[in-house]
């Protein structure tokens, strides 16, 4: 009998249920509903609208059960380290702040005052961002919040949610090691780092692994939406986690390049990886599943691009492409991830001000902003590749494309030609499928993380780019390390 999972999985901007199933050996998904995830701008603060979301997933189960289909487990993965705070009675105690919020900035500063850098590094792996919740609890507490002060329980996103559903509170590993409040060595949340932020263990939720079981929809959710006890399941909780279980890999000598608005390239180690070296390099060492870790870093990705198209109307990602595609190769050079390409008023105008200060040709044509842009980030992508390969305890033989980057056959190119190894891109939909995989896996329909790769591998439409032009790819390269600053 086909078994369906239902999968929720919320980005910043959007968030969709999907039903997932098994049809013949292969893997079957399709989305239920889409909605979008709006900030909540008050008061001088920013908050998600954490009741809507429930609201939209309740919405996705009632239209499931609307159409007579079994669902044998459910799923939950959101974006990483924002939280809710909820009373004594169990209650929600106010909408949850935004990573996005303002309030946060210099927040590293005052913290490391009391514990260092180097110390709370050392101990949790995670990259230094001001709004990692450690940052985010730490300014609350200082700022006397009225939230805070009367919290019981502290959940991460996809937690709190998943409580909604079953009453039944959990911190789930990945999610949790984002907020850099996990220790990386013995992955449990690391007691020093929460008395400095007024907490103890008591304050969060039983903590528990991808593949556990949290609980089973209450007597009103099930009333609500006219399904049975479904049991919630706790998958990668964190959207990235979720995602690099699907890479599609046939052994463990790769890396992955997670593409969307942000690129996210690292590997899968079985230990963390926290060196000086790796705190020199701002590298950040993540939960995975089957207890290994995501040893990554941040890069910007398209959000280069979509800012630029701010400015250029409703024009297509093809025709855009193609544009850049007849441009001249390695005219002009970003670092991408560079502070002026941030949040810039005017992405086109912060782009050729940078080549115009480092003495580049200034990009003036549509084609010219974007192949700058790629040719920029697949460079970039060598750049700590390379910082990869030093890092890594394997070979990295192949790069995996993952995410709505996968489809952009110019970028993959430009990668595989500037990396030098094959780059194998899909599935665009990998973190809804390492949701529903995770979710098989507990009942038995996959055995492991192996064995699941393997099947993603068989079943979803993979293309594979190899390098071309190396020569003058390695050129560009030397002249990317002398323009960039």
């Amino acid at each position: 009998m086909k078994q369906n999972f239902f999968a929720v999985d919320l980005g910043a901007t959007s968030g969709r249920t999907i039903l997932g199933s098994f049809i013949e050996g292969g893997l079957n998904l399709e989305e239920i509903n889409r909605f979008p995830n709006h900030l909540i701008e008050v008061g001088g603060h920013f908050y998600w609208d954490i009741y809507a979301l429930y609201r939209h997933i309740i919405d996705g189960l009632k239209l499931v059960a609307h159409r007579g289909e079994s669902i044998a487990s459910i799923g939950i993965d959101t974006w990483g380290v924002d939280f809710v705070l909820l009373g004594k009675d169990g209650n929600l105690l106010r909408q949850p702040y935004a990573y996005r919020d303002p309030h946060t900035v210099g927040a590293p500063e005052a913290f490391f005052s009391r514990i260092s850098r180097s110390e709370v590094y050392g101990k949790t792996g995670i990259q230094v961002m001001n709004f990692n919740s450690l940052f985010q609890l730490d300014t609350l507490r200082r700022n006397h919040d009225s939230a805070l002060e009367a919290a019981d329980k502290v959940l991460f996103m996809p937690d709190a949610l998943s409580y909604m559903l079953t009453g039944k509170m959990v911190t789930e590993y990945t999610i949790a090691s984002t907020a850099q409040l996990v220790n990386a060595h013995t992955q449990r949340l690391e007691p020093e780092l929460l008395k400095a932020v007024g907490l103890k263990e008591e304050n969060f939720g039983r903590f528990v692994f991808p593949g556990e079981k949290i609980g089973t929809l209450t007597e009103e959710v099930q009333k609500i939406t006219g399904l049975g006890a479904i049991p919630v399941i706790a998958v990668a909780g964190h959207d990235t986690g979720s995602a690099v279980a699907a890479v599609p890999a046939l052994d463990r000598n790769f890396a992955y390049l997670s593409s969307g608005t942000w690129s996210l390239m690292g590997v899968e180690t079985d230990a963390p990886v926290i060196t000086a070296e790796t705190e020199a390099l701002n590298f950040t060492n993540e939960g995975g599943v089957e207890g290994t870790i995501r040893l990554l870093k941040n890069i910007c990705g398209m959000w280069l691009l979509e800012r630029c198209r701010l400015n250029w109307g409703d024009t297509s990602y093809p025709e855009l492409i193609t544009e850049a595609d007849s441009c001249e190769p390695f005219r002009s050079l970003i670092n991408p991830d560079d502070d002026c390409f941030a949040n810039p008023a005017d992405m086109e105008q912060a782009i050729r001000e940078y080549c115009r200060t480092t003495g580049q040709p200034v990009p003036e044509q549509r084609g010219q902003i974007v192949r700058c842009i790629f040719e920029s980030l697949a460079l970039r992508y060598r750049q700590v590749l390379e910082n990869l390969r030093a890092l890594s305890p394997r070979p990295i033989e192949t790069l995996h494309v993952i995410g709505g980057g996968s489809r952009n056959d110019l970028l993959n190119q430009f990668t595989a030609n500037a990396i030098g190894i094959p780059v194998v891109a899909g599935p665009s939909e990998a973190t809804a499928i390492g949701n529903v995989m995770i979710q098989a896996m507990t009942v038995g329909e996959a055995t492991d993380v192996a064995g699941m790769r393997q099947l993603i591998s068989r079943s979803i439409p993979l293309k594979t780019y190899h390098p071309q032009d190396m020569a003058a790819w390695d050129a560009a390269y030397i002249h990317f390390k002398n323009c960039v600053r």
